[in-house]
């Protein structure tokens, strides 16, 4: 009889310390748990090298952060609507190498070089909406097919080269062309001691979180993404707010493009292919941010800088590259795994 009650109470205690972790420790984690991971980060990187909290680091660490943010925003609208644009990545090396072309190729101004990868990336966001919404391919699919076709295009039209200044023509001679002050100035610049990608990048995020949050446009983006079938018998026009995420995703990671082209000064082939699992991780990451629960633009932005600051502290710390593929899986499987556990609880 003793034996069955210290059995029962043992089985109480578990219960007791299972159901404090589900309403007390998890809910807090949840929230506030990348805070304090990049805080945490912060603190270890600085420790183990005194040059990381240097301002220049920390200016190079907003650059690349902001590139991340871009491209992720786009991630996290097509995820709103219930999709997933896998192409942004593609999208974006195909921009870094369309706005490089224009200007050490065609000798043309900043701005075409700016609007025709605009132009294209859009194109390629209506690609993606006539397969998923009119052929209705799944998301996935759909765009991962476009995203094998975009890197078929831009590596046959370079040849499988990166573009830049000089660069030798197939046909004898060099470029006519160079990347002008005012294109550099969009990735390199500074106004007043800010980088301008960073202040871009701010716009963007304020802009769009304003957008989603505050304006009928953002509402029915969610009611399309929560329940298409209920927002369709609402009267939702479903197909055209899932056109227009993918045009949204497109967009961002063409304008991710144009910052990386104006940072390195080169059009390199591929370039925004790494960016993918960047970008992906920082909108799966902002699900948790402050609890949300569902993709938010300021908890990508958060997820962009843990991402950031991750990659900058292990570059410095001479990790191999192909290494830190291991530490952005880890994070991403650790943001899905919380999303999960929250779901199913």
């Amino acid at each position: 009889m003793a034996q069955y009650v210290h059995k029962e109470q043992i089985e109480k205690e578990n219960n007791r310390t299972k159901y404090t972790f589900q309403e007390k420790v998890f809910p807090f984690l949840y929230r506030y748990g990348t805070l304090i991971v990049i805080l945490l980060t912060v603190i270890g990187f600085s420790l183990a090298n005194d040059k990381f909290l240097s301002y220049q680091n920390f200016t190079d660490i907003l650059r690349s952060v902001s590139i991340i943010t871009l491209l992720a925003i786009g991630v996290t609208i097509s995820l709103i609507v219930g999709g997933f644009d896998l192409s942004v990545g593609s999208t974006a090396s195909l921009a870094t190498v369309t706005s490089a072309a224009s200007l050490v190729l065609y000798r043309q101004e900043t701005i075409i070089a700016i609007l025709i990868p605009i132009i294209i990336g859009l194109l390629v966001g209506l690609l993606n909406s006539f397969f998923v919404v009119k052929v209705r391919l799944p998301d996935l699919l759909a765009t991962l097919a476009v995203m094998y076709i975009i890197n078929g295009l831009h590596l046959t039209f370079t040849k499988g080269f990166s573009i830049y200044n000089n660069m030798p023509l197939t046909e004898g001679g060099t470029a006519p062309g160079v990347f002008l002050p005012s294109f550099l100035f969009i990735g390199q610049g500074e106004i007043i001691s800010v980088p301008v990608p960073v202040i871009i990048m701010l716009i963007a995020v304020i802009v769009v979180h304003i957008i989603l949050q505050q304006s009928r446009f953002g509402r029915l983006l969610y009611i399309t993404g929560g329940n298409e079938e209920a927002a369709r018998l609402s009267g939702v026009p479903v197909q055209r707010y899932k056109m227009y995420a993918y045009l949204l995703s497109a967009f961002f990671a063409t304008l991710a493009g144009i910052l990386l082209a104006a940072r390195i000064g080169t059009g390199q082939v591929s370039a925004g292919a790494p960016l993918l699992m960047d970008g992906v991780a920082a909108a799966f990451i902002g699900f948790s941010v402050f609890g949300a629960g569902k993709p938010n633009v300021i908890g990508t932005f958060v997820g962009a800088v843990l991402i950031g600051i991750l990659l900058n502290g292990l570059t410095m710390l001479n990790v191999p590259y192909y290494a830190q593929d291991i530490v952005k899986g880890s994070i991403l499987i650790g943001a899905l795994a919380f999303m999960y556990y929250d779901k199913k609880k």
